[in-house]
């Protein structure tokens, strides 16, 4: 079974927790605190792989960790780095954040994307000495590793898409224009999964051709496989919408021809403006009436129209051509750019996972994993965004218990890797 969503969890590696450790050595009284500090956890990275074509695989694996950091230890020896850990999807796979919706990255190209990075290191007791705290006898935990709830999607990556009914003979054409060998048979749905094929136009001149499943009335509304082949069709640079000319199935091509085209204007309003080009197919089984009443009917509508029977290869080269020279003009395959994930959802968190706030040697420690992936997403050199953060801190509870927790002015705040002093 072809899958082209899916959803999973994916979450970084912890840091490493920092040591408390003094240094000890024959003849040395007091040699100091030396705990080391914890390693980084590991990222969750994505990464493209041209040998998949599906997400199948997270069908039957749906949680995804890094490895956690390892913790520091004695005579300041940090921890050791989790392993990173790599996934790997098709090309063309769009990462969204599930619950708002918001586009992380679109694998289109080779880059990695680093999706949850793994928490950094806690610091060992030796970071907190100072001329009037020589022996800290406290350390940091390791930051939490980012974790998200993801959706996997995959639109396929094609100049061209092929468009119209079943069995109106997107297979055949695909076929004998390019290298691919998609099933081609007289009966409905013989297409169930995308094939895309390369049409080569030359020296160093070529496209992506992709002959998607079949569409129905109704496909808008997810029937049959309706979804599934309009999200393909997104990508597309064009489309060569195929048509039926001789209605073998007992079908007017024109009322085949204005289906398809409202079922792309309800699934997305921008599908109906992209470029196209009509081939009716099946010529030889076809009126001279039926062929001159379609070919009045397209032209009409200002669209370039070409007659093919595409199990032969009458017409193909001339359809080819047309897109061809049409592709030259139009833009780069479609791009969906990454969106900044809104704070205020990683605030509602808050109010249902809590904070922890402990006191060593006049040292206030907040700890609390929503509050770190705020603060990971927080510019502190910016006005607004530091003003932000302060009022998270005060909606949420952490500076009413950092006052129950006897704090003065002056006193030193730790939250994670972020220190300050405290200002009432």
């Amino acid at each position: 079974m072809f899958v082209d969503i899916a959803k999973i969890k994916i979450k970084g590696g912890n840091g490493g927790n920092g040591a408390v450790a003094f240094h000890r050595e024959k003849y040395i009284a007091s040699g100091g605190p030396d705990g080391g500090d914890g390693g980084k956890g590991g990222n969750v990275v994505f990464k493209v792989d041209d040998n998949l074509s599906t997400l199948a695989d997270f069908r039957y694996k749906r949680k995804y960790v890094a490895e956690n950091g390892a913790d520091g230890s004695g005579s300041r020896r940090s921890g050791k780095k989790g392993q990173d850990l790599i996934i790997r999807v098709p090309r063309g796979t769009v990462i969204r954040e599930a619950e708002s919706n918001t586009v992380m990255a679109d694998l289109s190209t080779d880059d990695e994307f680093i999706a949850a990075k793994g928490g950094k290191g806690g610091w060992g007791n030796s970071h907190f000495a100072t001329s009037t705290r020589q022996t800290p006898r406290f350390a940091k935990m390791g930051a939490p590793g980012e974790e998200w709830d993801v959706s996997l999607e995959l639109k396929l990556i094609a100049d061209v898409g092929l468009l119209g009914f079943p069995n109106v003979g997107k297979s055949s054409l695909i076929s004998v224009v390019s290298e691919a060998k998609p099933i081609v048979g007289d009966y409905h749905f013989t297409t169930i999964i995308p094939v895309l094929g390369v049409v080569r136009m030359g020296p160093e001149k070529s496209f992506v051709m992709a002959d998607i499943p079949g569409l129905i009335e109704g496909a808008s509304d997810g029937v049959g496989l309706g979804h599934e082949f309009l999200r393909h069709v997104e990508r597309c640079r064009m489309l060569i919408h195929i048509v039926d000319v001789a209605g073998s199935e007992g079908r007017d091509p024109i009322e085949d021809f204005e289906a398809i085209n409202a079922e792309l204007e309800k699934f997305n309003p921008e599908l109906a403006k992209c470029p196209q080009i009509v081939a009716g197919n099946k010529i030889d089984l076809a009126t001279d009436e039926q062929l001159s009443t379609f070919r009045k009917y397209i032209e009409g509508k200002g669209l370039q129209y070409f007659e093919i029977c595409a199990p032969i290869k009458h017409g193909t080269k001339e359809l080819i051509d047309a897109a061809a020279r049409l592709l030259d003009t139009l833009p780069p395959v479609k791009r969906y750019e990454a969106e900044e994930i809104p704070v205020s959802m990683l605030e509602e968190k808050s109010k249902k996972d809590g904070f922890t706030v402990t006191v060593h040697d006049d040292v206030y420690i907040v700890e609390a994993e929503w509050l770190y992936r705020i603060l990971c997403q927080t510019d502190l050199d910016d006005y607004e965004s530091l003003q932000y953060f302060q009022r998270v801190l005060q909606s949420s509870g952490i500076i009413d218990e950092l006052k129950n927790k006897g704090i003065h002015e002056g006193d030193l705040v730790s939250i994670y890797d972020l220190e300050f002093e405290y200002i009432p």
